[in-house]
């Protein structure tokens, strides 16, 4: 566990048996940073803060949904990151926030063994060094929680452009018409349609965690609540653009779709050129051929005619699919 205190003067870091005085303190206030569950992470949140069992249950279990849960001196906010890993599959980095006005607690986790604990830092790690290069001095928990979340929705915004950029390229290549393996291209489009559902749906969902945290926290400063407003509105703007960006690329996979099942619909009516074509001669062959074509000798004349007879059924036939427009 890290602990820091943050005043005027900027960010401390101190030993965790530090955490009772600290509290004691008015000129400042602290963070507590859990990377990763432990009996005394939990010990630390039930003896010295007192929050409620439920959600120490929350941070100490992974939650699938974001959620919030608002008491009378802190508010419990669950939160995901995206992590993109192998095939586009999407993970959930889980950042567990108890906020009140002179304390702020970060719990990581769980996180999947496929995930790095770096990965899973990624926003404290970064907003901690801000601070500790003085870029960075937030006034309150609240602010310092905008920072992290802020961070978030920043990096899924990143992810949003990195996304656009691939689609963009796969457009060229569609537009290009360049010879594609059609499965894995299509692989390729769901792949990115995948990643952006998953980075909307954490938007839209974080976006209505603050909403309901905006609506119910009644201790918050008018500085928090302006914080939490503005990290709703950057969830929604992440929304919106991934949806916008989702729009963009199922055009580019009904493009693709379309020219393929295009391509599939001539190559059909070829085959049914060629069917048309062979069959009446495939018929005529096998009954009256062997009639015509004996081991002990040939009847040449009646070959003569036989042939001459298919060859003309091709060529009306041939004359007919052209009329047609066939081919």
């Amino acid at each position: 566990m890290m602990l820091r205190w943050i005043d005027s003067d900027g960010v401390s870091n101190h030993d965790v048996v530090e955490l009772a005085d600290l509290r004691k303190r008015t000129d400042g206030f602290l963070w507590l940073d859990i990377p990763e569950w432990s009996e005394e992470a939990e010990a630390t949140l039930t003896n010295e803060f007192q929050f409620h069992p439920l959600a120490i249950a929350g941070s100490k279990t992974r939650s699938h949904v974001p959620r919030v849960h608002v008491y009378p001196d802190h508010v419990f906010i669950v939160v995901h990151a995206p992590e993109i890993g192998a095939a586009g599959h999407v993970h959930y980095l889980e950042l567990d926030q108890f906020i009140g006005n002179d304390f702020l607690v970060t719990v990581h986790g769980p996180i999947s063994t496929k995930v790095s604990l770096e990965a899973a830092l990624r926003e404290t790690e970064a907003v901690a060094a801000r601070m500790e290069s003085g870029r960075l001095l937030p006034i309150s928990p609240f602010g310092l929680s905008y920072a992290i979340v802020s961070s978030i929705a920043r990096r899924e915004s990143h992810m949003v452009d990195e996304i656009a950029r691939e689609v963009g390229l796969m457009e060229q290549r569609v537009m290009a018409d360049v010879d594609e393996d059609p499965q894995k291209f299509l692989s390729e489009l769901f792949a990115a349609r995948h990643e952006l559902l998953t980075i909307k749906t954490m938007a839209e969902q974080g976006g209505e965690i603050y909403r309901r945290a905006i609506k119910l926290t009644k201790f918050a400063p008018p500085e928090g609540l302006e914080r939490m407003k503005d990290v709703l509105d950057q969830y929604e703007s992440v929304a919106r653009i991934s949806a916008a960006q989702m729009r963009f690329q199922q055009g580019v996979t009904e493009f693709y779709r379309a020219r393929t099942d295009t391509k599939m619909t001539i190559a059909a009516e070829r085959l049914a050129v060629i069917a048309a074509i062979t069959l009446p001669i495939t018929s005529l062959s096998s009954v009256i051929g062997m009639n015509v074509i004996v081991n002990d000798s040939t009847r040449w004349i009646p070959l003569i005619i036989l042939c001459l007879i298919m060859l003309a059924i091709s060529l009306i036939l041939l004359r007919w699919t052209r009329k047609l427009g066939w081919w």
